[in-house]
């Protein structure tokens, strides 16, 4: 076969195994297999550059950085759609529908309302050749660079049709959880929801950065020749190999509608995204043209927007706290509130920057949301509510802990303290080090740390290798046995797995994703500290930013001493070598925890399966091998009846993995 023809088999099979993947959630081989396949596809296009094509797999790599957007007139405007927040007022849309076809009974396409950013995707001859956002729905901005990066969407499609498909990409709530956390570990702005983490990346002007964000797009519309149907249009795309989401309804009258709305308003809260509302299609498209459009709308179509999960409470107070890497992030101190089912009392408020875009006083009346069920987020001031008593914000010079120097770099949102020696910094580099996710020194926690370094006996997390159990019987609160507890957690932090190591050292930009990829690639912490920027840069995912930053660490002549008082105290600092994770006896299986375990914590229980090879996530889908119920599981153990998944008890969990 000549070199051209093995190019396109293997870019065909690579297309087949994309849509398999991320578009029907049926995967046929394993993640090596599929690697395989794109290195040699990659080598291959390396060794003749003149074959590659726009749309090669290999270009959702991300192309060079732009130096800004191009604008794009839209063929047909992307017009919005009007909202309605009631039953009566989605009768009266009905009304409007029926009045205008002269018909009694219309028959709707009833769809979720994922909340992320609307694209357009322009197809000719079969291959994606534009995409862009929005815009004001006439303009747009071209990012056609970054929406290559997304694997679900086709860069190729069979046929040669020339259509225009429209869709919503956006940022997996689970994804979106892990991305905020690295973002955290890299001391940057964490994104309020998933909606504004989408938006954000897409808007990159240098495409691998998109690349190496998780999103994902579900497309809602297409202007598809020879069709009668809103349905059939959402049938032939899914053909095509486009992502459609699939719990699309076609409705007879607006009563089934109506209670299609009330059914996702309950369960939504168990979807993997993040949906704000449910729109409303008249299903036939030539009803659809003799309906029309107003000025910015469609007239057959209606977004039902549910309520935000919103409250209203007061800034008591803005305090300041200090990072382990000396980040001083502001966070509000609200009169509580109940909010989603908890209690909202603190609220982080980012940086300065942010506190003065939304003008946030001490003693203001403010919205706050829980942004994906976990950030809560001042949304905005109620103003008219001021009585002239509030208080401005004055972000400190110095630090509140040690008092050194408060800096701000050039071009960065956020402040840090500039002592490395700053005891808040110090304590939460010890805290960090003993947390599940790292070190899991269960019985060591932030009061006990804050004594032991107030006491002066720690400087570092090494430091608790080589307490006594007398020296901690010594301190509040600690008896014989307590003490014990402690010496006994400290011990077990001698034996654990390399990436968990990793992640306790507290490397800038380095997060439990980041930790587990090193750990997979140096047998050690002594070659990974001996790796140039280069190297590290030749892991996936993991950029120069990043790499760039372990380099520093390792760099440090203190972080060399702490590594080596590690060491010393017989802290296990080897891990299962190169490619070690995914080759024991649950390599390729997904585990999802749900409800209260017995014999295990969450971490701990995912810790294990990652060690034996497996992988653990947060959500459940069709690709997830199985769900370990404990007691009161929740809506993932409902979802996992429904897409068929096995269901484990935990005592069936500890047989497969063999431990009883």
């Amino acid at each position: 076969m000549d070199v051209k023809k093995k190019i396109e088999k293997l870019r065909e099979e690579i297309r087949h195994h994309d849509h398999l993947y991320y578009g029907l959630d049926k995967p046929e081989i394993s993640d090596q297999a599929y690697d395989k396949l794109f290195r040699e596809l990659k080598e291959l296009e390396a060794e003749h550059p003149g074959l590659v094509t726009d749309d090669s797999p290999t270009r959702r790599l991300g192309g060079e950085p732009l130096k800004a957007f191009k604008t794009v007139t839209h063929k047909t405007p992307l017009l919005s759609i009007d909202n309605v927040n009631s039953e009566a007022e989605l009768l009266d849309f009905d009304r409007r529908v029926r009045e205008g076809l002269g018909k009694d009974k219309i028959e709707y396409v009833a769809e979720l309302k994922i909340d992320g950013l609307a694209v357009s995707l322009v197809y000719k001859k079969g291959k994606f050749i534009q995409g862009s956002t929005r815009g004001d729905g006439v303009h747009g901005e071209d990012i056609t660079q970054n929406l290559r990066t997304v694997k679900a969407i086709p860069l190729s499609i069979k046929g040669s049709e020339g259509i225009e498909v429209r869709g919503e990409v956006y940022l997996p709530y689970d994804e979106f959880v892990k991305f905020n956390e690295a973002r955290k570990d890299r001391d940057e702005p964490i994104f309020a929801n998933p909606r504004n983490a989408a938006a954000g990346s897409l808007r990159q002007l240098d495409p691998k950065v998109t690349a190496g964000r998780p999103l994902d797009i579900f497309v809602y519309y297409g202007i598809v020749p020879k069709l009668k149907k809103h349905y059939e249009t959402l049938e032939r795309l899914k053909r095509l190999g486009f992502k459609v989401n699939p719990n699309i309804r076609v409705c007879e009258g607006i009563g089934e509608a109506w209670k299609y709305i009330q059914h996702w308003e309950k369960k939504r809260e168990g979807l993997p995204y993040e949906i704000d509302g449910i729109v409303i299609k008249v299903n036939s498209l030539a009803e659809q043209d003799k309906l029309g459009f107003t000025a910015r709308a469609p007239r057959w179509a209606v977004a039902f927007k549910y309520p935000p999960m919103q409250a209203t409470t007061v800034v008591e107070d803005i305090k300041v706290q200090v990072g382990r890497t000396g980040a001083i992030t502001p966070v509000a101190h609200l009169k509580p509130v109940h909010l989603a089912g908890v209690v909202v009392k603190r609220a982080t408020l980012h940086n300065e920057d942010e506190i003065r875009r939304k003008g946030i006083k001490i003693g203001d009346h403010v919205r706050v949301q829980r942004a994906g069920e976990v950030i809560p987020e001042v949304v905005e001031v109620i103003k008219e509510k001021r009585t002239g008593h509030e208080k401005e914000f004055v972000m400190p010079k110095s630090c509140p802990v040690c008092g050194a120097k408060v800096f701000k770099p050039e071009g960065e949102a956020i402040a840090r303290c500039v002592n490395f020696a700053c005891p808040a910094q110090v304590m939460g580099r010890i805290i960090h080090f003993t947390t599940r996710e790292a070190m899991d020194m269960e019985h060591v926690g932030p009061a006990l740390v804050d004594q032991l370094v107030t006491k002066g006996h720690i400087k570092d997390a090494a430091d608790l290798y080589s307490l006594t159990k007398e020296e901690i019987k010594q301190l509040e609160r600690m008896g014989d046995r307590s003490a014990q507890n402690v010496i006994d957690s400290i011990k077990a932090g001698l034996d654990r797995p390399l990436d968990r190591l990793i992640y306790a050292l507290g490397i800038r930009m380095v997060g439990k994703r980041t930790a587990q990829l090193l750990a997979d690639n140096f047998h050690n912490i002594a070659e990974l500290a001996e790796a140039s920027a280069e190297k590290l840069s030749e892991v996936r995912e993991i950029g120069p930013k990043v790499a760039e930053a372990i380099v520093d660490f390792f760099r440090e002549k203190e972080n060399k001493h702490f590594i080596e008082k590690l060491k010393k105290a017989g802290v296990k600092v080897k891990g299962l070598g190169t490619g070690g994770r995914g080759l024991g006896p649950l390599k390729g299986k997904t585990f999802v925890f749900t409800g209260g375990l017995e014999h295990y914590t969450r971490p701990a229980a995912e810790e294990l399966v990652r060690q034996l090879g497996g992988s653990s996530s947060g959500s459940v889908s069709k690709k997830t091998s199985y769900v370990v119920a404990g007691t009161d599981p929740g809506s993932k153990y409902d979802k996992a009846k429904k897409l068929g998944v096995e269901v484990l008890t935990e005592a069936e969990f500890v047989r497969l993995i063999g431990k009883k």
